[in-house]
């Protein structure tokens, strides 16, 4: 569960079970690839380490970044104790041996950085274990994630501890951690002479998608297969290929890259952009996602952002769901991404979702106001003598089947407007039969006072 700081990279001759992406970890920050946001020279990160400034900190990014590197050089650069122990294992009894053993260390005068790995999956007990002890300086704490901070850490740690955000490496970058691989020859692959071609090079590249783990992992798994071949010096693109094959994008599965991509698509689709709104449907199926999922999305699309616009999008995304379920891939995918285009192309509204929303906030807080008299139903006498639905005016029986006047509101409530169709697509005309229609209205409370006074005279 623990490492000391003379143990953060061990040499690799007596290891050699050691996987090449451990063998080559970068021991100084000046050969750490990526992440210049934050390590370029004179960035506050950069610029903490140089003057050995230790503070808590949350390293979040997508695998392969650098985030257990960047502990590890950290913790050498200050000269601190580092433990080291991953929350997918940890338990109680872990937390308290790595603070024990941090207390021993601060005994002795020296800080103990704890690092601690997939900190998310660490509960709020367990993550709230660690505040006294950074609030006293026995520990520094590390935590790398996956996932948003915002969504799976508590406030109380996120107030003790600064987030740095590392980003996928760039294609650059990849190549530069393949090349170093490639020519060292005390822990990467130099002694074993091995020359990958130039199209293999980047192919590795694209394949790893931002990881430089996945790129090394990919990498030594093309030497071994070199080696079993007997083409030790080397690596064709053919190889290369069969190497990565059936490789898929990140996606993480209900995680923050999960969310983004689907953010992604509905936002292309609002924004009118069939080709990015493809794209990224493509994005969530290469990575796996459940079409059904994208076609349950898809129909709220229909609702919140075409709406009345174009009530057909909302026909074509159930229809789509429904090819899905019935048909499987492909042609359910093909049905959905029909949708999308289509839903991209339409014009948009989302006069009736803010008008829902408005009306919900309307019911909330106004709590439950009685239905009126007239709009209630009367099935029996006594409910007949009580003035259920004395009043009511059929609106078929009206001119234009329009009951001009009549409010539909609970009493306080009258007159409330929530729906304002827009002038794009069916609403514009449904705007101009509302504007008709109140109209009337206006007609009928100007009729109504003149009644009343010809009553009163007849009287």
């Amino acid at each position: 569960m623990t490492m000391a700081t003379t143990d953060l990279f061990p040499e690799t001759g007596t290891k050699p079970w050691q996987p090449l992406a451990d063998r080559l970890r970068p021991r100084r920050i000046e050969d750490f690839f990526g992440q210049l946001h934050l390590l370029a020279p004179g960035k506050p990160l950069r610029q903490a380490i140089e003057a050995n400034i230790l503070h808590s900190m949350i390293f979040w990014g997508p695998p392969g970044t650098g985030k257990t590197t960047l502990a590890r050089l950290i913790a050498q650069r200050t000269g601190a104790h580092f433990i080291g122990i991953s929350a997918v294992f940890a338990g109680v009894k872990e937390i308290r041996a790595a603070v024990d053993e941090a207390k021993l260390a601060h005994a002795q005068g020296r800080p103990t950085v704890l690092f601690v790995d997939e900190v998310h999956r660490f509960n709020k007990a367990q993550q709230d274990g660690f505040l006294p002890y950074v609030e006293d300086g026995t520990l520094t704490f590390i935590g790398a994630t996956t996932e948003n901070p915002s969504f799976e850490l508590n406030n109380a740690l996120l107030s003790r501890a600064r987030v740095y955000v590392l980003k996928p490496l760039d294609q650059e970058e990849l190549r530069r951690v393949i090349d170093r691989a490639l020519a060292d020859k005390e822990v990467g692959l130099g002694a074993h002479r091995l020359e990958v071609a130039e199209e293999g090079r980047a192919l590795l590249a694209r394949a790893a998608d931002g990881d430089a783990r996945r790129a090394l992992n990919l990498l030594e798994m093309c030497a071994d297969l070199a080696e079993a071949r007997e083409e030790k010096e080397i690596v064709s693109a053919g190889l290369v290929q069969e190497v990565v094959a059936g490789g898929v994008r990140r996606f993480d599965k209900q995680g923050e890259a999960f969310y983004d991509q689907i953010s992604a698509l509905h936002k292309s689709v609002r924004g009118s952009d069939p080709d990015a709104a493809l794209y990224w449907f493509a994005r969530m199926l290469d990575g796996g996602c459940d079409p059904l999922y994208i076609a349950r999305r898809v129909l709220r699309m229909a609702s919140e952002d075409i709406g009345n616009a174009d009530p057909r999008g909302l026909a074509l995304a159930l229809d789509a769901w429904d090819v899905q379920e019935r048909l499987g891939s492909p042609e359910g995918e093909l049905a959905i991404a029909q949708a999308v285009v289509y839903l991209a192309c339409a014009p948009k509204s989302n006069a009736l979702y803010t008008a829902l929303a408005a009306a919900t906030a309307d019911a909330k807080e106004h709590g439950s106001l009685e239905v009126p008299l007239h709009l209630r139903n009367a099935p029996t006498r006594l409910m007949k003598e009580l003035g259920y639905a004395k009043g009511y005016r059929y609106a078929h029986d009206e001119p234009e089947a329009y009951a001009a006047g009549e409010s539909h509101f609970p009493e306080g409530l009258e007159g409330r407007r929530y729906y304002h169709p827009t002038d794009r697509g069916l609403e514009s005309k449904i705007a101009e039969r509302l504007a008709h229609l109140r109209g009337l209205d206006e007609q009928q409370r100007r009729v109504k006072p003149q009644k009343k006074v010809r009553e009163q005279e007849d009287k």
